[in-house]
């Protein structure tokens, strides 16, 4: 039997992934504990990103994950989800990231956006989110998940801030107006060998409609989106696995690439 939804269980499952996340663990589903909806795992997540804070990390943009069909039909949705991100998660091109200090990552390219201005819904469309882009980036997005298994539905996912992990961002950068988001071509190597492409235009048909979605989603809810934040825009490769020793490149044709070696630090 479910338990009741109170504001004390929603603080209870907060600090229940705070937790995991600090002592690199996982935990039971969350839909599995109460009827929570969507509002309830917005609210987990919140509570969740606020203890990030006090531990000292700071806000430096959003997430928009579940883009694409696949994974809408796989969790059961017809639209994104969001989350946020810390100063905690910020990997340099060209670094190393210790896999030992993830729970079960994943990885997945994308483009990243940066905010030249605030940018504030209801009303924001593609055109806006162009405008208001100071630049943009080639990104890989380590996914992580504090949930047994990767055993999610929309609401876990929500609720343990969109799943994110860790991310880099190449120090290529162009104006969204000197590159076309939509087709431009992704590559993604291991190794330097090719392992899957995409395109911009898997993204809610383009990455652009997916950060206007971001706008007016946060604006609804009153939550800032302001200049010089960065918005990861949705995933334009499969999921891959993530093992010590591989270096993963992503290369966004017509603007960069970006790159990340993984080590395991626990095996030192």
């Amino acid at each position: 039997m479910s338990a009741p939804v109170t504001p004390e269980l929603l603080n209870a499952l907060s600090e229940e992934l705070f937790a995991a996340w600090q002592q690199q663990r996982t935990i039971a589903p969350l839909r599995n504990r109460a009827e929570l909806t969507l509002d309830h795992a917005y609210r987990i997540q919140q509570g969740f990103v606020e203890r990030r804070l006090a531990a000292g990390e700071t806000i430096v943009g959003k997430k928009i994950g579940v883009t694409s069909k696949a994974v809408q039909d796989l969790l059961e949705v017809r639209q994104p989800d969001f989350g946020q991100l810390t100063s905690g998660m910020v990997v340099p091109d060209g670094g190393t990231l210790d896999v030992s200090k993830m729970i079960q990552p994943k990885a997945e390219a994308e483009l990243a956006f940066v905010l030249g201005e605030d940018l504030v819904g209801p009303g924001i469309t593609a055109v806006d989110v162009i405008n208001a882009t100071a630049w943009v980036a080639p990104c890989i997005e380590l996914v992580d998940s504090r949930i047994q298994g990767w055993d999610i539905k929309i609401v876990d996912t929500v609720a343990d801030n969109a799943s994110c992990g860790m991310y880099v961002i190449g120090e290529a950068k162009a104006s969204p107006l000197d590159v076309d988001l939509n087709l431009a071509g992704t590559v993604v190597k291991v190794d330097g060998e090719v392992v899957t492409t995409g395109a911009g235009a898997a993204v809610q048909s383009g990455p652009a409609n997916a950060v206007a979605w971001l706008a007016n989603t946060l604006g609804e809810l009153g939550l800032p989106f302001r200049k010089g934040e960065v918005i990861l825009s949705g995933s334009q490769s499969i999921l891959l696995p993530v093992t010590a020793g591989q270096t993963l490149e992503c290369i966004i044709g017509g603007l960069g690439a970006c790159s990340v070696t993984f080590t395991n630090g626990s095996a030192q």
